[in-house]
């Protein structure tokens, strides 16, 4: 039988009947060796392909490239799906799957806040740790009351670690630098951003710059303020400050006006996980990854390969 064909019907008596690798062999005359490794030339030049099917599971070629292009310890990268609530739940899924598995186990863990963010400490089950202290990274007292905002975060996730939650009792930006500057020289307000800068770990998201913003939604901006940013080629924020595409501060009023962790401290962590997805939040993805922002990025594959795509 010509190689090909062969190779073909091998493939079609393994994946179609079930069939093992003797009893194939024994009906096509060739040893079980030989079987494994038509089986395995057939993978290698595309005339089987395997694919996963289940909201849970995992593309690890594009985890190995991303970790091999940026540099990182880890991805994770989780299947497409048209549903942007569906795709929101899987990433935020995949991300709790994350942070239950990390060993060693975070005892202090920094978090930021957000949709992305609550849909991850909503994917948390009980028990995902044992003690674990989560500090709130930036500010995040909502203006209009109509989320939970970072604290809803912060406590879930404790509640669920048998831990306890720091809440930094602020707005993510204030009016007055005078103010701000106040507010982070108060003794315990500077003890909880202490803490949070020198956490095991960071779980972060990021926001786009567009008028959809969390900052607008929650009164701290508004669209013209936006349009600003965008003028001066900001692509989104991260804990509050909005960073251009080489991750430099877009508006230096601005970013003296915000409550949190400084940035710095976020790339020179142990370990900082971003967690960021859909198409809206491809460039300032891009720009979290490709400048050292994190050390671990959970997100869906269509920003996986955009991640991927030269600039």
């Amino acid at each position: 039988m010509e190689d090909d064909l062969l190779m073909v019907r091998v493939a079609e008596l393994s994946y179609d009947e079930n069939r093992t690798q003797d009893e194939i062999g024994a009906l096509l005359g060739i040893s079980r060796w030989k079987v494994g490794r038509l089986l395995v030339q057939a993978r290698e030049r595309g005339i089987v392909r395997i694919e996963i099917i289940h909201p849970r599971a995992r593309r690890l070629g594009l985890e190995r490239a991303l970790t091999e292009r940026f540099g990182l310890a880890d991805a994770v990268v989780v299947p497409n799906t048209e549903d942007a609530d569906a795709l929101l739940d899987r990433v935020a899924r995949a991300a709790a799957d994350l942070l239950t598995a990390l060993r060693p186990v975070s005892r202090v863990l920094a978090v930021s806040w957000g949709r992305t963010l609550t849909a991850v400490a909503d994917a948390l089950s009980e028990g995902w740790a044992n003690g674990v202290t989560v500090v709130q990274a930036n500010g995040g007292v909502s203006l209009n009351r109509r989320s939970g905002g970072a604290a809803s975060v912060a406590v879930t996730m404790a509640q669920r670690g048998s831990g306890q939650a720091v809440l930094l009792p602020s707005p993510a930006i204030l009016e007055r630098i005078e103010t701000k500057q106040a507010i982070e020289s108060d003794r315990t307000v500077a003890a909880i951003l202490d803490q949070a800068a020198h956490a095991n770990t960071f779980l972060f998201t990021a926001g786009p710059c567009d008028p959809a913003s969390a900052h607008v939604e929650n009164g701290y901006l508004n669209p013209d303020d936006i349009d600003e940013l965008s003028r001066r080629g900001a692509v989104g924020d991260v804990l509050g400050r909005y960073i251009d595409v080489d991750g430099n501060i877009v508006d230096p009023q601005l970013d003296a006006r915000t409550v949190g962790v400084a940035l710095s401290e976020v790339r020179s962590a142990p370990r900082s996980i971003f967690v960021t997805a859909g198409a809206a939040k491809h460039a300032i993805a891009r720009t979290v990854v490709s400048n050292g922002l994190c050390s671990v990025v959970v997100t869906d594959e269509s920003t996986a390969l955009e991640l991927l795509e030269e600039m």
